[in-house]
């Protein structure tokens, strides 16, 4: 177990260096950085605002620009800064934004508070609805409710989760106005007392949640299916049932118990994945601060910085996460070798 654990520490590494490398290289050829922005602002207030007529002789000092390109280190080799900025990861430190004046790191942390609470919600809603509804299909497999709730997941599976948000807020919050269209609490959410905070929190979290788990439970109730029906099939639950024992006590002392091992060995994924999965459009159409609008401002804002750190702590976390639904086989099932 320990030498297969070292070996996919070592397989880490060159993954996340070629994440790091492809992003790095197509952000030097992705035109509007942020020293090109500079200048197109300053040409804009040179030419008093007028952005419709042509500006070509409003020029900007050339000792300005060097200056800003050794602001944001354009001033030295591409492949200087790559080395540079692997040297700070190594150190896990990921650099400053460009445009907000603050340690990515310490951007990344404002915004997880409201990713968790979308993940969490996100996450135990949808294992809460999809392995009971696993169960109950595998026992009436074959029946009018499996046939209907198998079309039903599988439109709900179908309906990307932004496309629902867009329903959701011209229904819910724009025609029915039942529910606030953006934030995560209200503008006196201070000087409300506790009950009315967790009620305006649930106010606002409501659309938003929906839109993700709608389609977040489908697999989970297919993959529940589908494992218990492999397992009341096999020859101990006929012996069982042959022994006398109840319907009830074989299903779920028995058949639960070992149809469950797929399940529970995809929760460290399904757990990380709800935090990040589907959050950018999701965060950017219902303005909630977390950490996928915070990656959809930086893309647009050329906030380099802030892209290849947040890639970087997603990238590190998504093959951490991976180890440990692997190892999670042996944990819940020791007959499993990886030898």
């Amino acid at each position: 177990m320990a030498a297969y654990i070292f070996k996919r520490i070592l397989l880490m590494l060159p993954t996340l260096l070629g994440v790091l490398l492809i992003t790095f290289v197509v952000t030097q050829f992705v035109p509007g950085g942020p020293v090109e922005q500079y200048m197109a602002e300053a040409r804009r207030v040179q030419g008093g605002g007028d952005t419709s007529a042509y500006r070509g002789g409003l020029g900007v000092d050339p000792k300005r620009i060097e200056q800003i390109k050794a602001l944001y280190g354009f001033d030295k080799p591409p492949t200087e800064r790559f080395f540079k900025m692997l040297g700070q990861y190594a150190r896990f430190d990921l650099g400053k934004s460009f445009f907000q004046n603050k340690p990515v790191a310490q951007l990344i942390l404002e915004k997880l508070p409201v990713s968790i609470s979308l993940g969490l919600w996100t996450f135990f809603i949808s294992y809460l609805i999809a392995v009971p509804l696993g169960v109950a299909k595998a026992v009436r497999a074959g029946s009018r409710f499996d046939f209907v709730t198998t079309v039903l997941v599988l439109i709900g599976y179908a309906i990307p989760g932004f496309v629902l948000g867009v329903v959701l807020l011209v229904v819910f919050g724009g025609q029915l106005n039942w529910f606030p269209l953006r934030g995560l609490t209200s503008v006196n959410w201070d000087e409300l007392s506790w009950a009315g905070k967790i009620t305006d929190y649930l106010w606002h979290i409501t659309m938003p949640v929906t839109a993700m788990v709608l389609g977040s439970f489908a697999v989970t109730s297919m993959l529940t299916k589908n494992s218990f029906l492999e397992e009341i099939r096999k020859q101990y639950v006929l012996t069982a049932r042959a022994k006398g024992l109840s319907e009830r006590r074989v299903l779920w002392k028995h058949v639960f118990r070992n149809a469950l091992i797929p399940i529970l060995t995809g929760f460290p994924a399904a757990f990380i994945g709800a935090f990040f999965t589907g959050a950018l459009l999701i965060e950017t159409l219902f303005s909630l601060d977390g950490l996928g609008l915070l990656s959809y401002e930086s893309i647009i804002r050329r906030d380099y910085p802030v892209v290849l750190g947040s890639l970087f702590v997603f990238t590190l976390i998504g093959l951490v996460t991976k180890l440990i639904s692997d190892l999670s086989y042996v944990w819940v099932d020791p007959r499993v070798k990886f030898d």
